[in-house]
């Protein structure tokens, strides 16, 4: 199959790779596309500049993956990033005539309003509390009514590669365990990645939304802790608990592993191991 992947930041890039390794061809737009692996078909693309016209899209795309990444947390870049370069990407679909199989949006579950540490999953109404959030939700709103085969795949607490902002606070002593449980839900970088490629391929038809979190929601402290053991240094000291972006929740992976994905990195454990024993590259 033929695989347009937009906005191929280190996600993105990443399940190219996996695309191509599943004998897919990949076609990716960014704006520095030399940063992209010799194997892709490239374009130079900035797809949150509206006065540039989009480039012809190929014929015979199969699958449409928006992975899409605001260079900075607010409400222009989000808007610009996500909700008016989604509008632009349909108005260039229809253009071409180009009608993809599954058209799979990279969303987040920060549309997620507080659930007081209680469970989410798919069927939990959408409640954004911050202005991205609200315009993470209306692309997600508008990819429902463009595209004839959506999927929606809101992913959580992306680690991985490269991705070392707890670890760096962790072993820098800057970290701070709260007073109270917070919890958190991550995703590997890997199994993030892979998860796209099996919900873009699979041979049933896919829901139209899905969470992307690992097994377990974790306990930030129970984190921290993990983290801190593993390095060799001390636990982090008590203070002010984090603010989750989106609110204090658990969230479910059953719909996804419904899918028959299954995940390399189960919990946070195998995860952070794997970070931490320097496995696997962040892609630029």
């Amino acid at each position: 199959m033929k695989v347009l992947v937009l906005g191929a930041g280190d996600l993105g890039t990443e399940a190219g790779l996996r695309f191509i390794a599943a004998g897919h061809r990949v076609t990716a737009w960014r704006r520095r596309p030399e940063l992209l692996p010799a194997s892709f078909g490239t374009r130079r693309v900035d797809l949150g500049d509206a006065g540039t016209e989009l480039p012809t899209i190929d014929a015979d795309t199969d699958i449409v993956v928006f992975t899409p990444a605001a260079p900075e947390r607010s409400e222009e870049a989000y808007r610009r990033t996500y909700l008016s370069a989604a509008r632009r990407v349909f108005d260039a679909l229809a253009r071409d005539g180009v009608e993809p199989k599954r058209f799979l949006l990279i969303s987040s579950t920060a549309v997620y309003g507080d659930a007081e540490g209680g469970w989410v999953d798919e069927s939990t109404p959408v409640s954004p509390r911050t202005p991205t959030a609200r315009i993470l939700a209306e692309t997600e709103a508008l990819v429902r009514e463009r595209a004839s085969a959506p999927i929606v795949l809101r992913l959580a607490g992306i680690y991985g590669p490269g991705r070392n902002h707890l670890i760096t606070q962790v072993r820098t002593g800057n970290a701070r365990t709260p007073d109270k449980t917070v919890w958190t839900n991550r995703i590997h970088r890997d199994d993030a990645a892979a998860a796209i490629v099996q919900l873009c391929t699979m041979d049933a038809a896919p829901a139209l939304l899905y969470l992307g979190v690992d097994h377990e929601p974790a306990d930030l402290a129970e984190v921290q802790g993990f983290l801190a053991e593993s390095l060799g240094v001390p636990r982090p000291g008590a203070g002010a608990a984090p603010v989750n972006r989106g609110g204090d929740r658990r969230l479910s992976n059953a719909r996804l592993l419904s899918s028959g994905f299954e995940f390399t990195f189960p919990t946070y454990r195998e995860g952070y191991a794997s970070v931490l024993a320097g496995q696997g590259v962040r892609h630029p």
